[in-house]
């Protein structure tokens, strides 16, 4: 049987080096952060293990993430802990907000427009969006919008991005039963995603240009979020061997993309 990770996996590698301290970074905040946010790293090595990490690559990059005071360590016995420092904490959180945010529940139908004088171009965003920094500001109904225009928002790279998601996707749209291959699905699938909010400016679905890889990324990434969260945190609670079962999930789980999100 074909593993249900494999083209994942395969993609993941084959994005160049890989950086191991980022997706360390990602597990925290998708799989630590809210259930007690400490891990082992036996359960850290098998979650990385899963997608091809091996454990010296994995140490190194905790031991990178320490010194730049991302981590701190703790020693219970013969097992390591990690936890996100208050550093870390604060330097990720503000993340967290644009990674999770809930899929748009209707159409946009006022829009922001600004201008500034130091920057060319105008800057387009929904009206209840963040306010836009500018020297003109106008709100108001767009009434006519070419699909050049529409095109000329997705840059090359960003195109890119997205049909790296949309593959992705494609391999997750199936049952994936197997606890830590759910865990280890969602890990690469937000791995990607947290790159590509972090990276680009989100596009309004109402915008995205007609050949666009995804019409509505965010929609697409929640469903497939919703899909492996419940056996991925059946992982969290497992016990198996020298893993021990992590605290409960807080409250902070259930709200992930608007919710609800199920143990």
């Amino acid at each position: 049987m074909q593993d249900p990770l494999a083209p994942l996996i395969a993609s993941l590698h084959a994005q160049g080096r890989l950086r191991v301290w980022s997706l360390v970074i990602t597990a925290f905040g998708d799989l630590v952060q809210h259930r007690g946010g400490e891990i082992s790293l036996a359960r850290l090595g098998r979650l990385l293990g899963r997608i091809g990490v091996e454990q010296g690559a994995l140490r190194t990059a905790l031991s990178r993430l320490a010194r730049d005071g991302w981590v701190l360590s703790t020693r219970r016995g013969r097992a390591s802990f990690y936890r996100l420092s208050a550093q870390g904490t604060d330097r990720f959180g503000p993340a967290t907000s644009r990674i999770y945010a809930p899929p748009a529940a209707t159409g946009v139908t006022l829009w922001s427009l600004a201008l500034r004088l130091d920057t060319p171009g105008a800057t387009l965003r929904p009206a209840d969006a963040a306010p836009l920094p500018g020297d003109l500001r106008l709100t108001g109904r767009i009434e006519q919008i070419s699909e050049a225009y529409r095109a000329a928002l997705l840059s090359d790279a960003y195109r890119a991005a997205l049909a790296g998601l949309a593959a992705d996707l494609a391999a997750l749209n199936r049952e994936i039963a197997d606890p830590l291959d759910a865990a280890a699905a969602r890990l690469l699938l937000i791995h990607r995603w947290r790159r590509i909010v972090l990276r680009y400016d989100e596009i309004p679905p109402d915008l995205m240009p007609e050949d666009a890889p995804l019409a509505d990324p965010r929609r697409a990434v929640a469903a497939a979020y919703r899909r492996l969260a419940p056996a991925a945190e059946s992982w969290l609670d497992s016990t198996d061997g020298d893993l021990a079962a992590m605290p409960a999930g807080d409250t902070r789980f259930a709200g992930r993309f608007g919710g609800p999100q199920h143990a």
